[in-house]
């Protein structure tokens, strides 16, 4: 918090210090903490959030997930954990849960997810409940302060009557605080957590100013209140203006155009060093949201793919965090006795064959997916074209670059999936528009 001192305030404090010695601030950071608008790490790291929700409360025999999670090349995994909404997690089962992190080289994220929807929900805890949930699990919480953020409660206000959340969080942190905490906390805002009454926009401060170890982080979800590339661009520019620390905790994707814009929120993160954490590697109700089929690692949705390899994605961005040590990176310098001739032949390349399904389809929308597969040879790159027959016109597209000439739709490989093993297979998907018939084209594949 910034504070303004008086001239007369100013000359007090100078005499105070010439008398005793004072090195540093009144509070001291433990592991993961903020400065400015940035988690530090406790060497002086800046990190920044890279990761994906796990569902774990309802799945906890998925605890292979963990390793899947961080192969995507994610550095943060955000746990869903209950403390009696749903079946309990327990203290041992944290602690493994902190473990798997660990091992995994993860940073740990938890959350509880009873609180999600107070006020509207009936079933739903109170900000007070999760926080007694917390404190019966400080035995394995304590000392972990380099590898967990706790995420005190999961939207925890619905639509109705946010204005309370302020005086419920402020009551939180100081109640953490109070029980002797000193990890970096995360705190969600209201309206089922994408705060589209603004009430955690405008009323943030008072609850940063309650953390008595100024260590706590603001979290937004991003759903479908963030539809359009202002949106979200209008609410980062605040919180930034103001100096507030930000994480996208939760998000979606674009799969029709009333949801989030994905693109945007991914690429205004890492403009301006925000972290994101995808919602979810798996097991929703409605699996659209699902990043993998049946949590199956090899078999990654569109959305899963948009937020693993796409543009401004995990693998592009994510970088893990110090504590765990620096991972090997690739060498970039180049030979130093380089070959004095050409080769005389070319490799051979090899072709490629493509599927067009459609994923879904709604009202003068729909979903597309298209599927590359190499033929007997490897190949270093692809073309896709097609033309379509019933007026059909693609709006936007990931995991390649399309353009479109009338009814003619040519799609390339982008810079990560164009490079292809014998039998190997890239999916890049899109979104598009029709009216009265939705047939599926034919397609050619060309290989490089």
């Amino acid at each position: 918090m910034k504070r303004q001192l008086t001239l007369i305030g100013a000359v007090v404090l100078a005499l105070v210090a010439s008398v005793l010695t004072f090195t540093g601030p009144a509070f001291a950071a433990t592991g993961l903490h903020i400065s400015g608008t940035n988690i530090v790490e406790s060497n002086g790291s800046t990190f920044i959030m890279r990761g994906i929700n796990h569902e774990h409360t309802w799945f906890t025999n998925q605890t292979s997930s963990f390793a899947n999670i961080k192969a995507t090349g994610a550095n943060t995994v955000r746990v869903v954990l209950s403390g009696g909404r749903w079946t309990a997690n327990s203290a041992t089962d944290v602690a493994n849960v902190i473990a798997l992190c660990k091992q995994n080289k993860l940073i740990c994220v938890l959350e509880d997810h009873d609180t999600t929807g107070y006020g509207e929900d009936g079933a739903a805890y109170t900000l007070d409940q999760a926080v007694n949930y917390w404190i019966g699990l400080k035995s394995v919480l304590a000392g972990q302060e380099d590898y967990i953020v706790i995420n005190i409660g999961n939207e925890p206000i619905g639509n109705t009557n946010p204005g309370q959340w302020t005086a419920a969080t402020v009551a939180a942190v100081q109640k953490m605080r109070s029980n002797g905490f000193q990890h970096m906390l995360m705190v969600d805002a209201p309206n089922w957590g994408q705060d589209w009454q603004y009430t955690m926009r405008d009323n943030a401060q008072t609850v940063l100013d309650a953390d008595t170890l100024h260590n706590t982080m603001l979290s937004i979800h991003m759903y479908s209140v963030f539809n359009t590339a202002s949106s979200i661009t209008s609410y980062l520019d605040t919180f930034a203006s103001k100096g507030w620390p930000l994480v996208i905790g939760e998000f979606g994707w674009q799969y029709d155009s009333s949801q989030v814009d994905d693109q945007t929120l991914m690429s205004e993160a890492v403009k301006r060093g925000i972290g994101y954490i995808g919602w979810s590697w798996a097991g929703n109700n409605d699996p659209i949201l699902d990043m993998t089929n049946n949590f199956d690692p090899n078999s990654l949705t569109t959305w899963g793919q948009r937020i693993v390899n796409g543009a401004n994605g995990i693998k592009a961005t994510s970088k893990q965090a110090t504590i765990y040590g620096t991972p090997p990176t690739t060498p970039t310098t180049a030979p130093t006795t380089p070959p004095t001739t050409s080769p005389t032949t070319t490799p051979p390349t090899g072709g490629c064959t493509a599927t067009y399904s459609i994923v879904g389809s709604w009202p003068a929308g729909f979903q597309g997916e298209v599927k590359v597969t190499a033929g007997s040879s490897a190949i270093n790159g692809w073309t896709v074209t097609w033309t379509y027959a019933n007026g059909q016109a693609v709006a936007q597209a990931w995991n390649a670059t399309v353009t479109s000439s009338g009814s003619a739709v040519t799609a390339k490989n982008v810079s990560y999936n164009g490079k292809l093993a014998a039998a190997g297979s890239a999916t890049f998907g899109f979104l598009g528009s029709w009216t009265g018939t939705n047939s599926v084209p034919t397609l050619a594949c060309a290989a490089s």
